[in-house]
């Protein structure tokens, strides 16, 4: 198993000390973090999308490109790109140039996004966002391709024989397609012989395990080998410690302090005490063999290859989050290496070759 962390760049309080950082010092600690997952061994870093408070992270490109230059080996992710809002043209113009800034390491999660900002800064809307995702990604994924490209849509003037540049490191890059509840986004997927990740961040685990069925069946349908479907899947929350009491009695304020805020925003817990959420959630607390056993049973109903872990301290000091990270590697993801086989990401390009 692929092991990535992932952070939306939420810019709030301290669960615990109530103190907030600078927006530079939580730019900087995101990629801090980024050069230590790298440091640790982990398979992946991911930059989330979004476009309203309390995320800054509407420029994945830009950070990333900074962690580019930080690290070396460790592959990149976007986790989502929103091409329902972005043009595709200029969306491809930055991932293609961040393909060559760190030398062929980048993996995007493409998705719809959600939040009602959208609405107002960009006017995508609930009616039109999966049909602006779908046009966005047949064009990007042409771009990509294509040296000239020939094109008409809905959603932003037609091209001819239209070149981008500069053209990409890696030929073809490979796209995931990340979906909490969608089938139109599953369907795209399956039909271009794409991977999914499955957000299972919010629900139990039904919902999600029944979306990931139906991308089987979809990639079944398009005339796809059922051994070549790739999926990776969200994880709830994250905290590993040497015993169950500790990760829960830690966790306990940051959990809470969670729940409180959901609830000042007017939005219901889906899980509403830690106990609830350790039980039916996908969240990761506890002590190794805890959280080895809640991935292998997530296992079961996903058949996943890749997971992602929250990157963020989210109420940690500084040394219990590194300790966790480290603990992590050293007793759970061996463990997962070995019970879950997994497809290699490709290696970072060293050199390249000119004509």
């Amino acid at each position: 198993m692929k092991v990535l962390l992932i952070t939306l760049i939420t810019h709030l309080p301290d669960p615990v000390t109530g103190q907030r950082r600078s927006t530079t010092e939580r730019f900087r600690e995101v990629v801090d973090t980024a050069v230590l997952a790298e440091e640790l061994g982990f398979d992946g870093y991911g930059v989330g999308e979004r476009h309203e408070r309390p995320f800054i992270s509407s420029s994945p490109p830009v950070v990333l490109s900074h962690i580019a230059a930080r690290t070396s080996t460790i592959r990149l992710f976007t986790a989502v790109t929103t091409l329902s809002l972005l043009d595709p043209v200029r969306a491809y113009e930055d991932y293609a140039t961040l393909d060559h800034l760190s030398g062929g390491r980048l993996e995007l999660i493409i998705g719809k996004g959600n939040g009602a900002a959208q609405a107002q800064l960009f006017h995508v809307t609930a009616e039109d966002q999966w049909d602006r995702n779908r046009e966005g990604y047949e064009l990007f994924r042409r771009l990509w391709r294509e040296e000239k490209v020939t094109w008409s849509g809905a959603y932003r003037p037609s091209l001819t024989e239209a070149e981008t540049w500069p053209r990409p490191l890696q030929q073809p890059i490979r796209v995931w397609h990340g979906s909490a509840t969608s089938r139109e986004s599953v369907d795209l997927a399956a039909r271009y012989g794409d991977p999914i990740f499955s957000a299972n961040v919010t629900n139990p685990i039904e919902p999600y395990a029944e979306l990931i069925r139906h991308y089987r069946e979809r990639w079944a349908h398009y005339g796809h080998d059922p051994a070549d479907a790739l999926v990776g899947a969200g994880t709830a929350g994250f905290y590993v410690a040497r015993t169950s009491q500790e990760a829960v009695e830690r966790y306990r304020p940051i959990f809470e302090a969670r729940v409180a805020a959901f609830r000042r925003l007017g939005v219901p817990p889906v899980f509403g005490t830690l106990e609830d959420a350790l039980e039916r959630s996908s969240i990761l607390v506890g002590s190794p063999q805890q959280l080895v056993d809640k991935v292998l049973r997530y296992h079961e109903q996903f058949g996943h290859e890749v997971i992602h872990l929250q990157a963020d301290h989210d109420g940690l000091t500084d040394k219990q989050h590194r300790e966790s990270l480290e603990l992590f590697q050293a007793e759970v993801a061996p463990v997962l290496r070995r019970e879950i086989p997994s497809r290699p990401f490709l290696p970072p390009v060293t050199a390249v070759a000119t004509a």
